[in-house]
């Protein structure tokens, strides 16, 4: 697959509705629903909608997934293990874009990316499988050379670069890119998405992204799309998710083009 995203064209926002689920499934109850958030979402400018279907069941429930494709107008990206039961969920669904993330039970969210050198055989076989159902297919890794060849051989059509070391770094150490430690976790950003698109994947990146944070990455050449979704929820108690949205979409939209 190539990229048309040329480098003065800002990324997509992907937001993940994920946590609005959480607050839901903190009283087994039916509010909020995450249907209503995917709608908001979508009104405040997101351009693709992200639900993780984890194992556990821990937020978003298998009912959650067709009454949320049934209303998303952009396109749905469904994250998921790559085991059997989620790959035949995922050909039932037909998002527009699935994801192999890694999963462990005791983590409180997605520790680190998906290690497809180590595991390169099974993975390809989920690959091929959603693919042959018309699904683009994408892994959630970290900013490593081993792991985006991988990915190639593999045949996926994305790569998400986990952008969470960087913002872990932009957080711990105040000053941005002037801090060695934020700049060289961002360089690693820069040369993975370059090293992806040259493979012929789209590359897309993500997590524990915010407003402080993203405007270096959306500055990255090349970037398809932006994953967010803890950060946006979040700011939406005090603005509303539609609000939310849309102050991270004019983030996106002001960063310098091209870095």
């Amino acid at each position: 697959m190539t990229d048309d995203r040329t480098p003065h064209r800002a990324p997509d926002l992907c937001v993940n509705i994920d946590h609005v689920a959480t607050v839901r499934q903190a009283r087994r109850t039916y509010e909020p629903d995450p249907v209503q958030a995917a709608v908001e979402a979508e009104a405040g400018g997101a351009d693709g909608i992200t639900v993780h279907l984890r194992e556990d069941r821990r937020h978003i429930q298998d009912a959650d997934l067709p009454r949320i494709k049934a209303v998303v107008r952009t396109r749905l990206n469904l994250e998921m293990a790559a085991t059997d039961e989620m790959v035949a969920i995922a050909v039932g669904l037909r998002p527009q874009l699935s994801m192999f993330v890694p999963e462990k039970r005791q983590e409180v969210t997605t520790e680190g990316g998906l290690d497809v050198a180590g595991q390169e055989g099974r993975i390809r076989e989920a690959v091929a499988r959603l693919k042959g159902a018309g699904i683009a297919v994408s892994a959630f890794i970290d900013a490593d050379e081993r792991q985006v060849e991988a990915c190639a051989r593999a045949g996926f059509d994305y790569c998400e670069i986990h952008t969470g070391p960087y913002a872990h770094a932009f957080h711990d150490h105040p000053g941005g890119l002037a801090d060695a430690r934020t700049a060289a976790e961002h360089a690693k950003i820069v040369r993975a998405a370059a090293q992806i698109r040259g493979l012929g994947m789209r590359a897309n990146a993500g997590h524990a992204l915010n407003l402080a944070n993203v405007g270096a990455v959306a500055s990255i050449a090349g970037l398809h799309e932006l994953h967010i979704g803890h950060a946006i929820v979040a700011r939406a108690v005090f603005t509303g998710l539609r609000g939310a949205v849309a102050d991270m979409k004019a983030a996106i939209a002001a960063a310098p083009r091209g870095a």
